[in-house]
């Protein structure tokens, strides 16, 4: 069995989670070695009880390998291991990394310098134009975009970012985490942004196997990926309780820098941004604002 399919096998198992894999691939080095061992060799490891060490042996997961690369293979999946020299050097850095990404697109620019921009899927139409505003102009001074591909902030930080790649300049692309397998488009209305991020040489990024449902707890384990892979964070619009948030904390504890967009305070849409403001993130009103913390200008 070649490499890939083990690794693709240890994506599957559920129950595990990152740190549990992680831990497993420092002391046994490859997914290959880990396949190998059994029940009694695998609840010797602190954190590793009897209930995963099961569904680590369970043969449900050992089967139908094939098709997964076959898929794979077919419509243009790449996976990249947490061994492999390709994977983001940034993403390896954080405390929880994935074992292996899966990556439809580019994948050269997941080392390059990026800024997410991320904030509510509800947003209002200042957040729409500021979105798209924003990512046309960090793409315009040759700097990646990475979101999430939601409704909302999400979308339009894609399509700006697009939007100046569509007059066929070499521009920074746009990156989507997203928190579904790779052959599921979520939501179903952006198929169009998610074929042109492609097509503009972007990428789009998931942990998880083909197959998986966007599921709602996949979301905020998803959102540490954005922060990992980003040099910063802009926050464009978001309530106080809300995903948005997860991704801040993450980008906090990833020791990235955190920008804020000003908003109405008579909206709730401004609640977070404004108390991010008030705590600490820096305030942005155009674009030098971001680049002069990176002595981009």
């Amino acid at each position: 069995m070649n490499e890939i399919k083990y690794w693709i096998w240890l994506s599957r198992i559920k129950g595990i989670g990152s740190k549990n894999i992680n831990k497993l691939l420092n002391k046994y080095k490859t997914p290959e070695n880990i396949w190998r061992l059994n029940e009694k060799e695998l609840t010797k490891i602190n954190g590793i009880g009897e209930i995963i060490a099961k569904n680590i042996l369970n043969i449900d997961y050992r089967k139908n390998l094939d098709k997964y690369e076959g898929y794979m293979l077919k419509n243009n999946i790449k996976l990249i291991s947490i061994n492999d020299e390709k994977y983001p050097k940034k993403l390896k850095e954080i405390y929880d990394p994935p074992i292996c990404i899966y990556v439809k697109g580019n994948e050269k620019i997941l080392n390059d310098f990026a800024i997410s921009i991320i904030g509510c899927r509800n947003c209002s139409k200042y957040g729409e134009n500021i979105s798209k505003k924003l990512a046309f102009s960090l793409s315009n001074n040759n700097i990646n975009v990475i979101s999430g591909l939601a409704r909302g902030i999400d979308t339009y930080a894609h399509k700006g970012c697009i939007n100046i790649n569509n007059l066929n300049v070499e521009k920074g692309k746009t990156i989507a985490v997203v928190g579904n397998g790779l052959d599921i488009i979520y939501p179903k209305e952006n198929i169009e942004i998610f074929n042109n991020i492609i097509y503009s040489g972007g990428a789009i990024v998931s942990e998880y196997i083909i197959g998986t449902k966007p599921f709602k707890m996949n979301f905020p384990a998803r959102n540490r990926i954005i922060s990992g892979l980003s040099d910063g964070v802009i926050v464009v619009e978001a309530t106080e309780k809300s995903g948005t948030m997860i991704t801040v904390d993450f980008a906090l504890e990833h020791g990235k820098n955190v920008f804020a967009i000003p908003g109405n305070i008579d909206s709730k849409n401004s609640e977070g941004t404004n108390r991010l403001i008030k705590e600490g993130a820096k305030l942005v009103t155009n674009i030098n604002d971001i680049l002069s913390e990176y002595n981009h200008i």
